[in-house]
């Protein structure tokens, strides 16, 4: 049996979208990053996260429209205070599009249970953490309605959610 694609593999690939959902108030709270951040150290994203950029900047260079939602509680938690410092230097960097939503705004939206990557609209890496926030398995699958689900879910939080620009964390 072949082991599954890696997620750099998964960017290769791609051929015209790449979307996330991010519906987590909180992440790996161990993270080095988020530490020296809550330290107060100061934190160089494009640095940091090297890798990432990379991948996502090649991507985006092909033509692979990349986006990014988050629904996150307000007001926000410190990890979503952290990220928000970091998403212009690294997400946005790399070409993402960025935008955050407001739980309260998403009450009457279906979203699957768990955060997700949806690559050209046919296959979904779904990402799995447990209670604490720490990254376990993640599942990847070709389900085609799963995929379709996937995709409505971010298309609805997408329309209603507020450019990175444009949010305010404090």
């Amino acid at each position: 049996m072949p082991s599954p694609p890696t997620f750099k593999e998964l960017f290769r690939d791609c051929q015209r979208t790449a979307v996330h959902l991010e519906a987590r108030d909180a992440y790996s709270k161990t993270d080095s990053a988020f530490v020296d951040w809550k330290a107060g150290r100061s934190i160089d994203p494009a640095e940091r996260w090297a890798a990432w950029h990379g991948i996502v900047s090649e991507a985006v260079s092909r033509g692979v429209e990349v986006r990014r939602a988050r629904i996150v509680s307000m007001p926000v938690s410190e990890y979503i205070r952290f990220e928000h410092s970091v998403t212009e230097g690294l997400n946005i960097a790399a070409g993402e599009r960025v935008r955050w939503l407001p739980r309260r705004e998403a009450s009457d939206l279906l979203i699957p249970g768990n955060d997700y990557w949806l690559f050209d609209s046919r296959l979904v890496y779904l990402n799995h953490f447990d209670g604490e926030g720490e990254p376990t398995e993640p599942e990847i699958t070709e389900d085609s309605e799963m995929a379709k689900l996937c995709e409505s879910a971010f298309e609805s939080v997408w329309q209603r959610a507020t450019p990175h620009a444009e949010f305010d964390v404090y």
